[in-house]
């Protein structure tokens, strides 16, 4: 029998490139229990994308932007849920 999970995909706008976001979003994942990536984009977006419980994921995401909303302007959220896509968390890109 497959595990699902649930996905959560954010768009990070703002001044979220050249300001640590990758690395402070690695170091708040190792504090859940969620697999994933960070990546900067060509476009000056972060994506975030975090696999896990529900209840993990979204209090994996509410501490991200917590502890970065000084450089945060806007977010662009989406939630799905499937089988896992991913076996760790790492910063790609």
């Amino acid at each position: 029998m497959s595990r699902t999970v649930t996905r959560l995909e954010i768009f990070f706008s703002g001044r979220v490139q050249g300001v640590g976001f990758r690395y402070a979003t690695f170091q708040v994942a190792k504090e859940f229990e969620v697999n994933g990536e960070v990546k900067n984009l060509a476009d000056g977006r972060v994506q975030l994308v975090a696999e896990g419980t529900a209840k993990e994921v979204n209090a994996f995401a509410d501490e991200v932007k917590e502890r970065m909303s000084p450089f945060i302007r806007k977010t662009e959220d989406m939630t799905s849920s499937g089988e896992p896509g991913y076996k760790n968390f790492s910063i790609t890109q």
